[in-house]
């Protein structure tokens, strides 16, 4: 049995056939589990909500082929990194580029063989474990562990879209390390470092529920997105988290002379999606509200709901 993660990896067959889809699944089933589909428009379905590791395509099939089955595939975000092999009676060279420049990762024709099917399978289920294996790499700052600042826009506009749909609230936190550039200069920078790592290992995850998500933003801001959580509740949070980063007492002589330790300071905005308001506007709001905590003292928390008339204030930034 092939196990290149935790669980077998799932491969989808898309064939009008139910010949071809038997003689697909016995090759394939002690090695994988195995979806089916007898039609295009059935398989985009069963790609969409189950997310197959692998796709098998036939190309001649009625009312949708695979060349438009294919094409679908790779126009949604959710299918486009699925990898596809076609597997069709269609043998001529300028059918093979065909589905190639669609997208498709291989081609081959039948009748087929067990062997090869199970050869070509196997390479490319390895060839998508690694790809994702790297893109998840890819996706997390190394000195933290915490998610990096792209994965942070990927996730902001997944729950946007959610929360527009579902017309929920949306809250955005964004908070950043008190006096931080005197810290490094004063310890070092490998000082500095630990300390952005204690930091980060103190922030509470999930803050409410699985989908809470906290990412570093950039040098010592990091930020956290909260689907379905309200203004009221995000402060609380917002709040929780300043006094985690309180709790670890870290010295830090060139602070607040009444509080000689390690602080941080806390933007917190929250709104309901709509037509009139972007994630690039939400997340200057919070980076607002940080400023303002800045300019209130440090070691504090200032939020505001993102009203459709909110603009951030002209060159509001950290102080």
């Amino acid at each position: 049995m092939l196990n290149e993660g935790k669980k077998r990896k799932t491969v989808l067959i898309i064939d009008d056939s139910p010949i071809n889809i038997e003689h697909l699944a016995q090759v394939l089933k002690s090695d994988y589990r195995v979806k089916v589909a007898n039609g295009g428009q059935t398989g985009l379905e069963v790609a969409r909500t189950q997310h197959p590791d692998l796709i098998l395509l036939d190309i001649v099939m009625p009312e949708m082929d695979g060349y438009q089955v294919c094409r679908e595939l790779k126009e949604d975000d959710a299918t486009r990194n699925i990898p596809v092999i076609f597997i069709t009676t269609k043998s001529e060279m300028e059918d093979e580029t065909r589905g190639l420049a669609l997208g498709a990762v291989d081609y081959i024709t039948k009748p087929f063989r067990a062997p090869i099917v199970k050869a070509r399978v196997k390479t490319h289920i390895k060839l998508k474990h690694n790809s994702d294996l790297l893109e998840k790499l890819a996706l997390i700052d190394g000195l933290t562990g915490l998610p990096n600042r792209r994965r942070f826009e990927q996730i902001l506009k997944r729950e946007w879209g959610r929360a527009r749909r579902a017309q929920e609230p949306l809250s955005v936190i964004m908070l950043d390390i008190d006096h931080f550039k005197e810290f490094n200069d004063h310890y070092g920078h490998l000082a500095g470092d630990r300390c952005l790592s204690r930091v980060a290992q103190a922030l509470p995850t999930p803050l409410k529920r699985p989908a809470d998500a906290i990412f570093r933003y950039g040098g010592e801001e990091f930020i956290a997105v909260l689907p379905d959580t309200d203004y009221g509740y995000a402060l609380k949070l917002a709040e929780q988290i300043r006094a985690a980063v309180g709790r670890l007492r870290i010295p830090h002589q060139y602070s607040n002379a009444e509080n000689p330790y390690i602080s941080v300071s806390l933007g917190v905005t929250s709104v309901t999606p709509n037509s009139r308001i972007t994630p690039r506007v939400l997340v200057k709001q919070a980076d607002r509200m940080l400023y303002e905590a800045k300019k209130s003292g440090r070691n504090c928390v200032r939020g505001e709901i993102l009203a459709e008339t909110t603009e951030p204030a002209p060159g509001a930034g950290k102080a």
